[in-house]
């Protein structure tokens, strides 16, 4: 009887010592958590609380906040986690608790803003069409991985910070990517632009132009030769705390494309398929994407929009014969749709 009571007795001591070096502030205590250490601590409550540890004992922690709060007592059993980070001053509000910014900030909600992502803040987004991933390679230069949930296309994202000052910030990225094992990768895609954007990360706007283009080789199969479609486009965004943990977000594209094209013919009969002199095509694209992000904590936060599109084109259908043979094209019809989307993220 006394081996068995004995194997009860360091089973239960077993268990207890996971469950103490699994508590958050175990894992944290005293010997860990040093003084004059800026840390973000969470509360059972589910407040947050961002200051600098005056004292650490085994009942609470004393902080000093860069507020009007000044020093702030808080029971350990009223603590959930603690984690050291690097934030502003700006980024608490009048009582000390932590306000809606984090590792987030640097994009809206499609495009990103010209702030970089510092080292250790990698991210995942994750909304309706796709997961993202994101890392910091160092405090200037991210790269990141974007797909679709069946695994194509793929693509690799990259930014580089190439002038950080107070409030104002300039970048460039590049998208180049693939369509995968959909058509067998022969179709590519490729996007390269310039960020400049005015502001920090609780509140800025940004404004960004680049050149896309679109390679589906694709088409060698069906043996009408390479498609190739190119377009240029301008950006803007803007990010403005509207609370504690909300803010509100715009996000926006302008594409504009314009080509010669092949034409179907409908009057050479003999030729059904030939190559016309005909006017060029514009193809113009409006996105607008209005949105609220909502911050869990530092490290989640979840964000709903519903975007705009809208699109002009001139068709074949939309052109008259003249007399000479000759076509006169219209302008296409505007046409738009709306696009609820919802997304998270999650810092890691």
């Amino acid at each position: 009887m006394y081996v068995p009571d004995m194997i009860y007795r360091i089973i239960f001591l077993f268990g207890i010592s996971l469950l103490i070096l699994k508590s958050p502030i175990s894992a944290q205590s005293s010997d860990t958590i040093s003084v004059k250490k800026t840390v973000l601590i969470k509360k059972i409550d589910g407040g947050e609380f961002i200051g600098e540890i005056i004292s650490n004992d085994d009942r609470e922690i004393l902080i000093k906040t860069k507020t009007t709060i000044g020093r702030l007592y808080i029971s350990k059993s009223d603590i959930s986690s603690i984690s050291f980070i690097n934030v502003k001053e700006k980024e608490q509000n009048e009582t000390g608790e932590f306000r809606a910014e984090g590792p987030f900030t640097t994009r809206y909600y499609f495009t990103n803003n010209a702030l970089p992502i510092k080292k250790g803040e990698n991210y995942a987004f994750i909304n309706l069409f796709g997961p993202e991933v994101h890392f910091a390679v160092t405090d200037n230069l991210n790269f990141g991985l974007i797909s679709s949930w069946i695994g194509s296309p793929i693509t690799l994202v990259s930014k580089l910070s190439i002038i950080s000052a107070k409030n104002l910030h300039i970048s460039v990225g590049n998208i180049i990517g693939s369509s995968g094992y959909l058509f067998q990768g022969r179709a590519l895609v490729g996007l390269h632009w310039g960020t400049l954007t005015i502001g920090d990360r609780m509140t800025n706007i940004s404004f960004s132009a680049g050149y896309g283009y679109f390679n589906d080789k694709s088409y060698t199969i069906t043996n009408f030769g390479d498609s190739f479609h190119d377009a240029l486009f301008v950006g803007f965004g803007g990010i403005s705390p509207v609370g504690k943990k909300t803010s509100f977000i715009l996000d926006g594209m302008l594409i504009s494309n314009t080509k010669d094209n092949s034409n179907y013919n409908q009057q050479n009969l003999n030729s059904p398929w030939y190559n016309t002199t005909d006017p060029t095509i514009t193809n113009t694209t409006l996105i607008l994407m209005p949105g609220m992000r909502f911050y869990k904590s530092y490290d989640k936060a979840f964000q709903i929009s519903l975007a705009g599109v809208f699109f002009t084109d001139k068709k074949y259908n939309t052109s008259t014969y003249n007399s000479d043979g000759t076509r006169t094209y219209k302008s296409g019809e505007v046409t738009s749709f709306p696009v609820p989307t919802i997304s998270w993220l999650r810092k890691f």
